[in-house]
């Protein structure tokens, strides 16, 4: 559905409410289920856990949202679901409860299952719904909708070191009211869906949109964004998952420092969101890939040679311009494949999690058998993976 929302003022006030709800939902779902990855340090501790365990709990978390989410995107795109989001959310919910009264790894392992399937309902169908909001300009709207969940990412591991660290592995649970707000917001935002898919069933049917490229092309060019997604979120696994991990073994910090300069990675991250899009929408998404991956090398390759100062510094950098990809990234795959956002919002939003969990797993393994420090240097190369863009195809701006 790529059809472009009523234009007159009325219509227009409406999408941007849409929009701003789906990006304030988006803030509630990731700053839930950034608790899981920013309790690690405490987890560990409490259920004697590796970085091996650690890695399975990530892995776990991503499987779940990486292999429902291209399925739910491609059921969706064929039958629409309008309240599938709220929906979605309860097991968002489900998911805070379980991880709040995980005393053994089995519950652990479970808890970050249901809490991935709420990932895996929420992500395809509200990327889809900010499309249809967004009056054409779908890079702005992918990066307002984008900025809502990494800065939900960002303030999660403030609220593990000044919320669940004091209080215990059970203050989970009163977070269970965010995804409360969230399924109720959603509700609202479903009703519209459905009014839309209304309007648009009682007027003459639209003729289908044609890929702009030869099916080899699209598939090469898709093959490409896949590569990207690697580079970005293996490298990104080892800020998620590790960065605390690095910062206490290399600098002797503690659990709560080290929380605080992850929310400040994370909060660049959330920063350089909101850049990737809008400009793609000016200037073409090609560049804005080419320089948000490529682009962030030098700083990735000083990083494990810096001291504490330095290593607070340069992660704002890394954040900032990784970030401004991801928006580009599937915009520019929403482009390939016309009459298919669901599916390829889903596939992307599928292999970013799925990336981010296998990058976890890895990452956790070899730094048991070698170190968290070798971690870092291994990883500082990933960004050479950006070169690939050059061979992507010129897209007309959209």
């Amino acid at each position: 559905m790529n059809a472009r929302v009523e234009t007159h003022p009325e219509a227009a006030s409406t999408a941007v409410a849409v929009l701003g709800a789906l990006s304030f939902c988006h803030f509630l779902n990731d700053m839930m289920q950034s608790l899981l990855p920013a309790m690690y340090p405490i987890l560990k501790t409490g259920l004697q856990l590796d970085f091996g365990q650690i890695g399975l709990v990530t892995l776990t978390y991503q499987i779940t949202a990486s292999l429902l989410q291209p399925l739910v995107g491609w059921f969706t795109d064929r039958r629409p679901l309008p309240y599938a989001l709220s929906c979605g959310m309860g097991f968002t919910l489900i998911g805070l409860l379980l991880l709040s009264h995980a005393w053994s790894f089995p519950m652990l392992l479970l808890a970050a299952a249901v809490t991935g399937i709420g990932s895996s309902i929420f992500h395809p169908e509200s990327s889809r719904l900010a499309r249809l909001a967004s009056g054409g300009r779908h890079g702005f709207a992918q990066s307002v909708f984008q900025v809502g969940g990494n800065a939900g990412s960002a303030i999660g591991p403030l609220a593990a070191a000044f919320i669940v660290l004091p209080n215990g592995q059970a203050s989970v649970a009163w977070f269970a009211l965010a995804a409360m707000l969230g399924m109720i917001l959603l509700a609202k935002v479903g009703g519209w869906y459905a009014r839309h898919n209304l309007r648009q069933a009682n007027r003459k049917k639209v003729v289908a949109a044609h890929a702009p490229l030869s099916r080899g092309k699209v598939a090469s060019a898709l093959a490409i964004l896949v590569a990207l997604i690697f580079s970005k979120y293996f490298y990104l696994a080892s800020f998620t998952s590790y960065f605390t991990f690095y910062l206490i073994h290399k600098f002797n910090v503690s659990i709560g420092s080290a929380q605080v300069y992850l929310f400040v990675f994370l909060a660049a991250v959330a920063i350089g969101t909101i850049v990737g899009g809008p400009v793609g929408d000016r200037i073409g998404r090609k560049y804005v890939i080419w320089i948000s991956i490529l682009g962030v090398l030098p700083f990735t390759l000083i990083l494990p040679h810096a001291n504490l100062f330095w290593t607070g510094v340069l992660c704002v950098p890394i954040g900032l311009i990784l970030a401004s990809a991801f928006s580009a990234i599937l915009v520019y795959a929403q482009d390939l494949v016309p009459g298919k956002v669901g599916m390829i919002s889903g596939l992307f939003f599928g292999i970013a999690f799925g990336m981010g969990g296998l990058g976890a797993a890895v990452l956790g393994h070899l730094a048991d058998v070698t170190s968290i420090e070798y971690v870092y240097g291994l990883c500082a190369y990933l960004p050479l993976i950006g070169v690939l863009a050059a061979f992507l195809p010129a897209m007309e701006k959209r």
